[in-house]
């Protein structure tokens, strides 16, 4: 089993003391951060934008992922890569030819990713799988923080975590992720988790306390 990784999602972030929050991050050992992208138009919301993005660039070291919940993302993956983006994922629905994203990624020597919305069947990705570095699957409906956990989307989790020795990327999901989920899912073969709301932000404690206390459930 791979060692366990814990992805903030700076979309939950308070972007009024964000170097403050990214500097407690980084000393809690977070693994990377994860920077939800939408457009407004693929999703029904808008989120992280270039000067975050750059912003968040120019106060961490750590690794950077990009989460492109936007139409034709392939049009972007050299803009985003030129931010600093150390992996991007897109959602393979919304390109028409997703095998030639993956290779504009690879191509900028960047971690290629894709998304797994909700209604994306393990089928319908599973021909790209061995091209891919990293798989993340929705656990909620893309685009809104602080959904229910979507219990349906678990035997397609289970799919993928059956894959992954075979294509060897590395397994996330992303949504809803409580400490009991984190708990349950790594010990089943998920490698990453994104934190949001239900676990890191906006609890009362440091996030290095929480970082902690989560790593030491998961050894």
């Amino acid at each position: 089993m791979m060692s366990l990784m814990l992805s903030p999602s700076m979309m939950c972030a308070d972007f009024s003391n964000l170097a403050s929050q990214v500097k407690q991050l980084d000393e809690a050992g977070v693994d990377m951060y994860h920077m939800d992208v939408m457009d407004g138009k693929y999703v029904p919301n808008f989120a992280l934008g270039p000067e975050d993005y750059r912003t968040i660039r120019k106060l961490t070291n750590k690794p950077l992922d990009a989460h492109l919940m936007i139409e034709n993302p392939r049009n972007y993956v050299e803009f985003f890569s030129e931010l600093g983006a150390d992996l991007i994922y897109f959602c393979p629905d919304a390109e028409v030819q997703p095998a030639r994203t993956i290779d504009d990624i690879h191509a900028l020597g960047k971690k290629a990713g894709i998304a797994v919305n909700t209604g994306t069947s393990f089928a319908m990705v599973e021909e790209l799988l061995p091209k891919i570095d990293y798989v993340l699957v929705m656990t909620v409906h893309p685009g809104f923080a602080g959904q229910p956990f979507q219990d349906f989307v678990l035997p397609k989790l289970d799919r993928f975590i059956s894959a992954k020795k075979k294509y060897g990327y590395v397994l996330g999901i992303d949504g809803a992720v409580s400490r009991t989920k984190i708990t349950k899912l790594h010990a089943q073969g998920v490698d990453n988790f994104i934190l949001g709301t239900s676990a890191l932000f906006g609890k009362g404690k440091s996030f290095a306390e929480t970082i902690n206390e989560i790593r030491k459930e998961n050894e």
